[in-house]
């Protein structure tokens, strides 16, 4: 069996593996509150017990509480809201929704709050023609196949059905009062997607397998409890429309875990379509067997970095042994942490702030280069080591739990004992420590890739602050 072939199938079992499981307190908030960093804050998540609605207009007219972030005409500093979610450790539950439809592209941050319930509209009218295209298309799609032995999902349907009677009235009321302008944002959605086309063969296949996804995601969660079952049935019409219209990624397990962070969070159907479909546009890839190979193949460089030891007992001739870390990182590590803090996590990492990328560290090394450039010392300097950008800092994480459980790795001698590992982890790492341990490799990285002023190679007549190191620092106060 080729390489990759054997990567993938180990790759399946242990995403089946997982998928049976499920955590004890899963959802219940619970933070140390020891905060070794000194920034992170612990978040509750707020718990919703009916079906969401299909839009949540009065997010297009919020404001936000944080300082400087939003002006008063509601346009909204991206870096500043950045670098917020940052130096905070994440967002508070009051302020994540509207954050999330800012920070997943759902809204431009340069639109107004005059222009956003327009913005909504439109996005409100496109989806619903784009659902109504594949319904039409499938009309044995249409409804969950249940095979009558999920008695609370069959009783989810009947609140399912309620509501979406209630929106359709609700629907044909808007377009009698809204008239011209609701009838010209429909023929114009009718016109931009009719001539999109489906192969209902392979559509059919992706139904299939959400079909089988759908009903065993998150049951543990309160958002899901009661009545909120329904909410499943909802997740399953957002995740059938993006699986319909992006066929070249169509649908792959592990969505439905992404997609319904974003539907907890949001809790509109409308607005969570548009904020995932922003955020796979960057991650489809990790998807597809190309980009579940390329981030195995990075990871195993970054830890052969880090730890030669256990890359070797992890990485042989192939990457088998390794592909656990996969899961890890498609869905940012949502299983391994206290769900509340993998919610952080998700936009901690979605900030952009820590990546060898990103204008901090291009910024602390162009000082660096110019510090060098500046010397008045006639000896040569040594230049600055190559860094491989595509270390994001989720893989410097992934590492980081690896190498602080690398006993329990070493003695890893199959597959089996990876998967029970694995298992072990599910909901008992703790973020704070964690986040903290991640920040120092990734420090420690950039600084064995910058000149290494300690050991006195190179002598400048700068003050500290202009130097490399000493700017990535900042980043950690």
């Amino acid at each position: 069996m080729p390489e990759r072939e054997r990567v993938f199938k180990v790759f399946d079992n242990m995403i089946e593996s997982c998928d049976e499981s499920h955590v004890e307190g899963k959802g219940q908030n619970h933070l140390d509150s020891d905060e070794p960093s000194g920034k992170l804050k612990g978040i509750q998540c707020s718990v919703r017990r009916s079906v969401a609605p299909v839009t949540s207009p009065e997010s297009a007219c919020a404001s936000m509480s944080l300082p400087g972030v939003m002006d008063a005409e509601g346009r909204v500093d991206e870096s500043r809201l950045r670098m917020h979610i940052f130096k905070n450790g994440g967002m508070s539950p009051d302020e994540r929704g509207l954050v999330w439809r800012f920070l997943f592209g759902m809204y431009p941050c340069s639109s107004t709050a005059l222009e956003r319930p327009l913005l909504l509209e439109q996005m409100a009218v496109r989806y619903q023609v784009m659902k109504r295209k594949w319904q039409q298309l499938l009309p044995g799609a249409v409804h969950l196949r249940l095979n009558g032995t999920d008695a609370e999902l069959l009783t989810a349907v009947k609140y399912f059905e309620q509501r979406q009677d209630r929106e359709q009235n609700k629907q044909q009321f808007e377009s009698e009062e809204a008239g011209e302008k609701m009838s010209f944002l429909q023929l114009q959605a009718q016109v931009l997607f009719k001539r999109v086309t489906f192969d209902l063969e392979e559509l059919q296949e992706a139904v299939r397998i959400i079909d089988k996804d759908v009903p065993r995601t998150d049951r543990d969660l309160p958002y899901y409890r009661n009545e909120g079952l329904g909410n499943l049935l909802v997740l399953r019409d957002i995740l059938i429309t993006y699986a319909a219209f992006h066929p070249e990624v169509s649908y792959a397990q592990g969505m439905n875990d992404l997609c319904s962070r974003f539907l907890e969070v949001l809790d509109s159907e409308v607005d969570t379509y548009w904020s995932f479909s922003h955020y796979m546009e960057k991650f489809s890839k990790d998807f597809c067997a190309d980009g579940l190979y390329r981030k195995m193949e990075l990871e195993a460089a970054l830890l052969k970095e880090l730890d030669p030891q256990l890359y070797s007992h992890l990485v042989t001739d192939n990457m088998e042994k390794i592909t656990f870390c996969h899961r890890w990182l498609l869905l940012g590590f949502q299983r391994e942490f206290e769900h509340s803090d993998a919610l952080r996590l998700f936009e901690i990492f979605s900030c952009d702030h820590l990546e060898l990328i990103s204008q901090q560290v291009d910024r602390a090394r162009y000082q660096e280069r110019l510090a060098r450039k500046y010397s008045l010392e006639d000896e040569p300097v040594k230049e600055l080591q190559a860094v491989n950008r595509d270390f994001t800092f989720e893989l410097f994480m992934c590492a980081t739990i690896l190498l602080e459980n690398r006993e329990a790795l070493l003695s890893c001698r199959n597959d089996a004992q990876l998967i029970q590992f694995t298992s072990s982890l599910q909901g008992k790492l703790d973020l704070n420590s964690t986040l903290k341990k991640t920040e120092e490799h990734f420090y420690n990285y950039c600084k064995h890739s910058a000149w290494d002023y300690l050991r006195g190679h190179c002598h400048l007549r700068k003050s500290k602050e202009d130097h490399f190191l000493y700017q990535l620092r900042n980043l950690f106060s």
